[in-house]
């Protein structure tokens, strides 16, 4: 009968420790939503104005694509090129917008002397056909960001203009030839005259090595002559000086800056933005097209959840998978995360902007709901960005910087990600750097469009004059960040869609891309970490733990208990929001729970510290963080406290359901004992309440639990409840009744008593 009361008196004290905790959650509940409601939602950046055109819908009606033609050009890089422009002709050609065709010569690394063998006959009929009337629709660019030597130089010459690299060259076009035959002579001389971009004698020049060019300034115009043309010259014009363009005997070259100074290439560029700002084409309006019109060979590789190396190591194999082995040429990146780990973002963005070729691929960020903080530099190193109208990008968000980790995030922005994906550096370096201040500026050329800088950025630009500054779209001490709507004019997206449907219609993609899955496990790991799945882990567990506290033994209670909160850590644990440190929190709260009510009740200390670490626990591996710094962080503390607390309140209404249904149920009465109730309750108590043990006074008997002084000795073949007179006994200890008031026994050590 002591034993059922003691254990009853426990129960109520489990109850009651619940219910302080309850108490206190929801405390610091209420203290967190205060916090969150200064600043929960992302910082919104001013609107941009609505002046600023989309791709092709500007007034110039023009849209750009780009092939990447490798060098030396052979017989299936001419099919390929024909391919490209024909699709490109029959995709705009019912929209009334004139394409610009822009071909972008590539030499291979450490490949120089092997891509100027281009055969003759094939650079021909690759030249022949940009240049002829089909062809006639577009507008034809050649850039050549490095030095470009063999009969590429006749392709070149077969476009509407040329643009250079500063420091790049163009010439030594019979280079690989023993003989320059007359048919040579006869082709570059008609391609030059179809386009005129080159004149036709220095295109000969740059064909010919023993030909020597003289550049001649007339009363009327500047021309180019061999010293025999020169005689003609002088019979029809007054000239007023020559000099020597290129020396016969020496190869014909010139360079981007030379080749600008005398207005035979368009412009100079470093990248290809540049090309698209020099052709008055706005950011966003140079696509490269690595299917050339073919089908795609597309996957999906998801990148959910906080940010971690494991997580991003496996994403780095899933894409070497699936271009080496797979021959994809299009990754949809579904991103939906808020950040977490600087450094593995960077990383992951560095094996997307630098590793993956995009003539060969073209990589697609999706965004259904969110790519917050460093989460922003994976989306933003892709190809092409696709966001949902809502969706965030950049902002706060579970990453935090320091200050180094700012200076070298904005290198890698400046130097690598937004110099390859040709986008302005300043608004995402201004996700990372929150003190960056990023204004409008509105181009003042025929094409009007918006673009958005830093103040160093703008000094970068090679026409300052050009830009004219609006308003400032950061605030001071915010991440920048931007919904989906807005993306698309900050050219920060390239498509808003509503769901994943419209991604797919607008890619041509007839099913959805194969989902690269690692394993069941990480499907499984996803699901367990939801809100819903993971209060309903909790509940299930602490109900499990209450029923095992009303069975002897160990039992199913505590296993189903021990399996839910194995489930629930290990979830968290893969998900990378947990580690070592909230599981051991977690089982020392628990150890000092039970000690609380099976070894020192009534004394509270171990009973509420247990309880505090119990929810430190859970709330720790439901986030990254251990102290929230801005609004997304208490935004997820808040949602941390609102899965415990639900945990909490299930837990309460399953333990007052068990109490009440499971000892009479068929199978489960054996599992937990009905309360007495009634008259057998009066009984019981009034029985208790008659007890008396002054037959154990002088008793010598065994301790059966550690006396912390409460505890358990065994007299003869009973165990009662004893008190020790202040000191710990331990366990299997001699004792001897000192005193006995009713049923309160007070024992000694019997070495003491000795």
């Amino acid at each position: 009968m002591t034993t059922q009361r003691g254990e009853a008196l426990a129960m109520r004290h489990v109850w009651a420790l619940i219910a302080s905790i309850a108490a206190g959650l929801l405390a610091a509940w209420t203290d967190v939503r205060v916090l969150a409601a200064e600043g929960v939602e992302p910082a919104q950046p001013a609107k941009a104005p609505a002046g600023a055109a989309a791709p092709g819908d500007d007034g110039s009606k023009r849209v750009g694509r780009t092939i990447r033609v490798r060098l030396p050009i052979s017989g299936p890089t001419t099919s390929q090129v024909r391919r490209f422009v024909l699709n490109s002709l029959d995709d705009v050609r019912s929209t009334g917008v004139r394409p610009v065709l822009i071909f972008e010569f590539v030499v291979p690394p450490d490949q120089k002397e092997f891509a100027r063998t281009t055969e003759f006959g094939v650079a021909y009929d690759l030249a022949n056909f940009i240049s002829s009337e089909k062809v006639n629709e577009a507008t034809t660019v050649a850039y050549i960001p490095q030095t470009v030597e063999g009969h590429a130089v006749l392709v070149a010459l077969a476009c509407d203009e040329i643009i250079m690299a500063p420091e790049a060259e163009i010439g030594s076009a019979g280079v690989n030839e023993r003989t320059i035959t007359p048919a040579m002579l006869s082709f570059y001389k008609e391609i030059a005259g179809r386009r005129k971009s080159i004149p036709p004698e220095v295109a000969l020049g740059l064909l010919d090595v023993s030909r020597e060019v003289l550049e001649v300034e007339t009363d009327l115009s500047r021309e180019y002559v061999t010293p025999e043309g020169l005689e003609e010259l002088r019979k029809q014009r007054t000239i007023q000086s020559s000099r020597v363009l290129f020396q016969a005997g020496q190869p014909g070259r010139l360079s981007g800056n030379e080749a600008r100074e005398l207005g035979f290439i368009s412009y100079k560029a470093e990248d290809l933005r540049d090309v698209a700002r020099a052709l008055e084409l706005p950011p966003g309006a140079v696509e490269e097209d690595p299917s050339l019109g073919e089908a795609w060979r597309a996957v999906r590789i998801d990148v959910s959840g906080p940010i971690d190396a494991e997580k991003v190591t496996r994403a780095e194999r899933m894409i070497a998978d699936a271009v080496n082995k797979r021959d994809v040429n299009f990754i949809c990146l579904w991103i939906d995360s808020p950040g977490g780990s600087p450094a593995d973002s960077l990383r992951l963005a560095g094996t997307l902007a630098y590793d993956l070729d995009p003539g060969e691929v073209r990589t697609v960020a999706y965004i259904p709901k969110q790519a917050r903080s460093d989460a922003a530099l994976i989306a933003l190193a892709c190809d092409q960005v696709v966001m949902h109208p809502d969706a965030i990008l950049g902002g706060e968000g579970d990453g935090t910087f320091a200050d180094e980790q700012v200076h070298q995030a904005k290198e890698t922005i400046r130097k690598g990600i937004s110099a390859r994906k040709m986008r302005s550096w300043s608004l995402p370096a201004a996700m990372i750097d929150p003190n960056l201040e990023v204004y409008r500026y509105s181009r003042l050329g025929s094409i009007k469009h918006d673009e958005y800088f830093s103040e160093e950025e703008l000094s970068q630009q090679p026409n300052r004059d050009e830009w004219k500054q609006g308003e400032k779209v950061t605030r001071p001490g915010e991440p920048f960040s931007v919904r989906g709507e807005e993306a698309i004019d900050y050219w920060l997206a390239t498509h808003v869609v509503d769901n994943f449907a419209a991604f797919r219609a607008i890619y041509e993609l007839e099913d959805d891309p194969a989902l690269m899955e690692p394993s069941w496990a990480d499907t499984l790991i996803e699901a367990l970490a939801s809100p819903g799945l993971a209060v309903l882990l909790l509940i299930v567990g602490f109900a499990a733990l209450y029923a095992e506290l009303q069975m002897p033994g160990i039992g199913l209670g505590g296993f189903i208990a021990a399996l839910c909160f194995l489930l629930f850590f290990w979830s968290r644990f893969l998900g990378g929001t947990a580690g070592w440190l909230e599981v051991i929190l977690f089982i020392t709260g628990v150890s000092c729970l039970l000690l609380e009510i099976f070894v020192l009740p009534g004394f509270g200390v171990f009973g509420l510290g247990g309880g505090l670490l119990v929810i430190l626990s859970l709330v720790l591996a439901s986030q990254t963080f251990i102290v929230p710094r801005n609004a997304y962080q208490f935004g997820e503390l808040q949602q941390s406290l609102l899965i415990i607390g639900g945990a909490l309140v299930g837990t309460i209404a399953a333990g007052a359901l068990m109490h009440r249904w499971l000892p009479r149920a068929p199978i489960l009465g054996e599992v937990m004992l009905e309360p007495p109730a009634g008259e057998e309750a009066r009984d019981r108590s009034r029985r208790e309440s008659l007890v008396s043990y002054e037959h154990l006074l002088g008793a010598q008997g065994e301790t059966v639990t550690q006396l912390m002084p409460s505890g358990k000795a065994r007299f003869g073949d009973r165990v009662y409840d004893v008190i020790s007179d202040g000191d710990v006994i331990p366990r299997a200890a001699a004792v001897r009744v000192v005193e006995v008031h009713g049923n309160r026994i007070l024992v000694q050590s019997a070495e003491t008593t000795n």
